[in-house]
């Protein structure tokens, strides 16, 4: 696992320490999403959060922090929701209730990804790095599940096109949270849900002629 990148905070109660950023971490988000990273100064931010700008830098350092605390919390919510997945089980249906749930939990945090995507490009590079090795964690996680159903005889796929596999099931998802002003006018999320399922199943699964 990624390890995580330290915020400094001049306040030592940690319960306290996690309300406030999450506060600020809402109020971030929608700030980030109506005016950009750029645009948005930290006073804002702590006006949209309930407390004052004093108080916003007793938990963070600077702008680039909260942006930060932005992604990392997209990506612990990524692993607590999706840290239940029978990973192992090698069958399709795993598959299908893994990106079923993957999908639904961009559904639940679009506005979250599509802050994350827009402005994570203003982090510093440790932090930019830090959040691209999340990234990739989650696609391990949808590949080592592709690799038990490979090793079941359950999807017909090489162990090479696994990887790419893996990425074309999150950039799919996360087409929605970009694509949802469009998509969200022909498509259900439980019907985008399907569709992406049988598009990617068709031809991989074992016995398939």
């Amino acid at each position: 696992m990624t390890k995580k990148r330290e915020v400094e905070s001049s306040v030592k109660d940690e319960n306290l320490i996690e309300m406030r950023r999450q506060q600020m971490v809402q109020g971030a988000i929608k700030l980030f999403k109506e005016k950009g990273f750029h645009r948005t100064t930290t006073r804002e931010i702590a006006r949209e959060a309930g407390f004052s700008i004093g108080t916003l830098y007793e938990y963070i350092r600077t702008k680039e922090d909260i942006l930060f605390l932005v992604c990392d919390s997209i990506y612990d919510e990524v692993q607590n929701r999706l840290s239940t997945l029978a990973t192992g089980e090698g069958t399709v249906a795993g598959l299908k209730s893994a990106i079923h749930q993957y999908y639904q939990l961009i559904d639940d945090m679009t506005d979250e990804y599509v802050v994350m995507y827009q402005e994570s490009k203003s982090l510093p590079k440790d932090a930019l790095q830090y959040v691209l090795k999340k990234e990739l964690e989650m696609v391990a996680l949808f590949e080592g599940i592709l690799q038990t159903c490979i090793e079941s005889g359950e999807l017909r796929m090489t162990q090479e096109e696994a990887p790419l596999a893996a990425h074309h099931i999150v950039v799919q998802g996360q087409m929605w949270a970009f694509r949802r002003w469009a998509l969200n006018k022909h498509y259900t999320i439980e019907k985008y849900i399907e569709i992406q399922q049988n598009q990617l199943l068709r031809g991989i699964v074992g016995g398939i002629g």
